[in-house]
């Protein structure tokens, strides 16, 4: 029998849908036009991060991750233009829109990146439309299961190596598999200190040295200044992450560690960092396999990782309303200090909080909503070192009102009445932030043991000196602004203050002949917008009554620079040379060779 392959004009006689050059069929092609143009950009921006890591091109790899986090919205916006325009003369624009819908889901229906080209469409009705909630009518909509490869059997996405000599010879055969465009160091040093990690953990963890293979994903994936290979090791059911980064050294590329569990990869693909670079035709393949390693990832933290933050937020959208569907808890107030400047809210069971913009910000707050949104737009459009938790922006979302505790949804209408609105039985919500759940860390130090409240302690003066590499100065140092992560990781979350730590004047407060100078509540010298004074920190950033005083004193004794005016002046010389220092996803612990001048979290 011939196979004759089934075009969509094939699928739109047997459903009905029209076959003329008119409207819909316009709407359909330049949708489909846009995303493949799209697509095209955005591989080509991945594919670059081949060569600048090979040619320790930093900061036009910098460059080219604030060109992909502007393309989907600006290849959007191209195609509202153009789509609009198409349907100005057409008396009913949804049912247009609906029959185009329904071509252009025939047409992408082989794809390999059809969830990605659904995301683009949805992005389009819903600005066409100005969709509030879901609007099943005119939107690709699905809140069911959605399925992802995964990666169980051989495909073009990895090669499977099998061991026949020692773990070292296996680890080296991977190694010599990847062209990274320079030489290796040492590649048989790595081979044997990756096998020596690999076969420790085989023996503690499986009870023998006993190992079916190693999945290693043929495209490599690129961040910051590192090179990652992404692997699995196999045995009979059993799979393990096997992960290994390679940076840049004097003499050539070098393993900095090998990441051997789930908990370790996890961190790699973790909410506060910045998005791989991967070029690869399909993203749910990719997606697939990250999921055979990391099974308590939500796709949407996966597609974001990878550099599909779009995708990954309509994935973020569709299980929480799929989750309000199996669900019956209410939102709730999160928990923390209530904010001056956002109403912030969750559902427990959900492990996202919602931050809403008040109408108005109480002294000493002197900020706009503008200025707040722009501060939230700029730490999407930076590196977040792992140390700032990554926001989602939604619009026009609709709940039931019943869903919300009665005095949060007061308070929402009372305090932010130009966001929230009741439309009927409806609480819609025009424009808010969405972010990972984490313990705010003033909590935090006073609610665990004293050994894990110091250990965050500790982070949290590493977290603020990692920003300020990063050139971020968050403004507020309140520890209520801070969180700590699953991992116990200290990450910055509420960026109402936050700015460039190069616009910042660190000043040393003035000698003054007049005792009552040092009563005033007020400073009795001049003060610019921008100006800090170091030796203030310690009023504000000291630790709650219920924390045990040693904490502080720990803090102090290893953190104490962070009062002085010299600290921040080095760092701002730092950044003034153009240093780009060194985050690793992974505890310094966990590396073969310590770099004295870089940082990890």
């Amino acid at each position: 029998m011939t196979f004759v392959p089934r075009t969509h004009e094939d699928s739109a006689k047997e459903d009905g849908d029209r076959l003329d050059d008119g409207p819909a069929q316009q709407v359909c092609d330049t949708l489909l036009a846009g995303f493949v143009d799209y697509v095209a950009a955005d591989r080509l921006i991945s594919g670059r991060a081949s060569s600048h890591f090979t040619k320790h091109e930093w900061s036009a790899q910098e460059a080219d991750a604030l060109q992909r986090l502007t393309l989907h919205r600006e290849t959007v916006w191209k195609a509202v233009d153009q789509a609009a325009g198409l349907l100005d003369d057409v008396p009913d624009r949804r049912g247009e829109w609906r029959q185009a819908r329904n071509l252009y889901q025939r047409r992408i229906a082989e794809r390999t990146d059809q969830g990605l080209a659904e995301t683009f469409f949805n992005s389009v009705t819903r600005r066409i439309f100005t969709t509030i909630g879901v609007d099943n009518d005119v939107e690709l909509r699905w809140f069911g299961a959605t399925a992802v490869p995964r990666g169980e059997s051989r495909t073009e996405l990895f090669t499977t190596l099998a061991r026949d000599g020692d773990s070292a010879a296996l680890v080296e055969s991977v190694l010599a598999s990847f062209d990274l465009g320079a030489p290796w160091a040492d590649l048989a040093g790595d081979a044997r200190r990756v096998a020596a990690r690999l076969d420790s953990f085989l023996l503690e963890a499986w009870g023998g040295l006993h190992l079916d293979g190693l999945d290693m994903v043929r495209p490599v994936f690129y961040r910051n200044k590192g090179a990652y290979l992404i692997g699995r090791a196999r045995f009979l059911n059993r799979v393990t992450p096997f992960v290994l980064p390679i940076l840049h050294d004097d003499d050539g590329l070098r393993v900095d560690t090998v990441l051997l569990t789930e908990t370790q990869a996890s961190r790699l693909f973790g909410f506060t960092r910045s998005y791989f670079f991967v070029d690869w035709h399909s993203p749910s393949e990719l997606v697939g396999f990250l999921k055979s390693l990391l099974p308590n990832k939500s796709l949407h933290e996966l597609y974001t990782a990878i550099g599909y933050p779009q995708h990954g937020k309509s994935s973020l959208y569709r299980s929480l309303y799929r989750h309000l569907q199996t669900s019956t808890d209410k939102f709730v107030r999160a928990r923390g200090t209530p904010g001056m400047v956002m109403t912030v809210f969750t559902l427990v069971s959900f492990n996202v909080v919602f931050k809403v913009i008040k109408d108005r910000f109480d002294p000493p707050k002197n900020t706009t909503r503008e200025a707040v949104q722009r501060r939230y737009e700029l730490v999407y459009s930076r590196d977040r070192v792992g140390r700032m938790v990554d926001a989602q922006e939604f619009q026009n979302l609709s709940f039931d009102r019943d869903r919300f505790d009665p005095d949060l949804l007061e308070e929402l209408l009372n305090e932010a009445a130009e966001t929230v609105k009741l439309v009927g039985d409806q609480v819609v919500i025009s424009h808010t932030y969405t972010e990972r759940q984490v313990y705010p860390l003033n909590l935090y130090l006073q609610e665990m043991q004293p050994d894990r409240a110091e250990a965050a302690a500790i982070d949290w003066g590493w977290a603020i000196k990692d920003l300020a590499a990063a050139n971020v100065w968050p403004g507020d140092l309140f520890t209520k602004n801070f969180g700590v992560t699953r991992h116990g990781t200290v990450v910055f979350y509420d960026y109402d203050e936050l700015t460039l730590l190069e616009e910042c004047r660190f000043r040393v407060i003035p000698d003054s002949d007049e005792p009552e100078h040092e009563m005033r509540s007020q400073p009795w010298f001049a003060v610019r917008d921008g100006d800090v004074f170091p030796e203030q920190f310690p009023t504000f950033m000291s630790f709650p009554r219920k924390v045990p005083t040693k904490i502080w004193e720990r803090f102090v004794t290893v953190h104490g620079d962070l009062f002085t005016v010299g600290f921040w002046e080095g760092v701002q010389a730092q950044l003034a040379e153009g240093a780009l220092p060194e985050f690793y996803p992974y505890p310094d612990r966990l590396r073969f060779r310590r770099d004295a001048d870089s940082t990890s979290v």
